[in-house]
């Protein structure tokens, strides 16, 4: 194992003396004598065999050599510095990880805003967001595994928070067969016809839940996958509205009118699968996440 010559006090005397202008500022700056100062950088010339500072009159002045390692010294400063922070946070409970289950329909506009502002107060903590699908989200509550689920499938007993409605409808190429049909077309005339689905991430997935009976039946795993799809003209898809309302503006798809239904509403709501024993990190997105439904609404 590597074993460093140098140590973080002695990077953090360069740094002083430098931010100072001089050894006598930054002797005052550290509470230490100035001759322990002069000691200190000459021991860390000496230790790295480069010459970092050199003295002119009454001030010391960076070498070439000297800014490289400087800037990279803050680096490793600002580090040791985040690392000891972390270790605090940590100890108040803090947690060091945060997982988001985030259902694919939800509209990631809502939560943008919301990531931006706590990226500035996680103290350190890591994200981590999953997109999961039908009983993949289920299970990130069930399971457990996940911190903060937003979901439209709550299972029995778990408390939740509306946040949006999110609107699917059937869309397909314009010049699909189902698409040059009379209007409203028959649910009946879907099932002659290929069905764009979503994969559901669920260990266990119920593969005729819902909208999802069609017997010619393509899988994909995301969004733009099924677009793709639908753009060569290949079959029809479930599609939350405002994924693909710029596509249709565009003409690039066409909406279906289906007899009885022409879309399907769906409330993604936030459930936290441990309520009694949230982090504060966790908390405090929470909150984040419910301020933000306020704005949108």
């Amino acid at each position: 194992m590597y074993r460093t010559k140098t140590t973080l006090e002695q990077w953090r005397i360069l740094q002083a003396v430098v931010d100072s202008g001089g050894y006598a500022h930054a002797a005052k700056l550290l509470n230490k004598s100035q001759s322990s100062l002069n000691h200190a950088v000459a021991k860390l010339q000496d230790q790295l065999n480069v010459q970092l500072l050199e003295v002119k009159g009454r001030k010391a002045f960076l070498t070439p050599a000297g800014e490289v390692m400087l800037r990279r010294s803050r680096i490793l400063s600002q580090s040791a510095q985040d690392l000891e922070e972390l270790a605090k946070n940590i100890n108040q409970g803090w947690e060091p990880e945060i997982t988001i289950a985030l259902d694919l329909a939800f509209p990631r506009e809502y939560l943008l805003p919301v990531l931006k502002q706590f990226q500035h107060d996680c103290r350190g903590s890591r994200l981590k967001i999953i997109d999961t699908v039908l009983t993949g989200t289920e299970e990130a509550i069930t399971e457990g595994w996940a911190d903060i689920v937003l979901t439209a499938n709550i299972p029995k007993g778990h408390l939740y928070e509306p946040l949006v409605e999110v609107d699917f409808i059937a869309v397909s190429h314009p010049e699909h067969p189902l698409a040059t049909l009379e209007s409203p077309i028959d649910p009946e005339e879907l099932l002659q016809h290929i069905q764009i689905v979503i994969k559901d991430t669920g260990k266990s997935p119920v593969e005729n839940r819902g909208w999802l009976k069609a017997e010619q039946r393509w899988t994909v795993s995301q969004f733009h996958a099924a677009i793709e799809l639908l753009h060569e003209g290949i079959g029809f898809c479930w599609l939350p509205t405002h994924y693909v309302q710029p596509l249709l503006k565009k003409g690039s798809l066409a909406q279906l009118s289906i007899k009885g239904s022409s879309f399907r509403r769906i409330v993604v709501s936030m459930v936290n699968p441990h309520p009694d024993r949230m982090g504060p990190g966790t908390r405090m997105l929470t909150e984040m996440i419910l301020a933000e439904r306020q704005i949108t609404q």
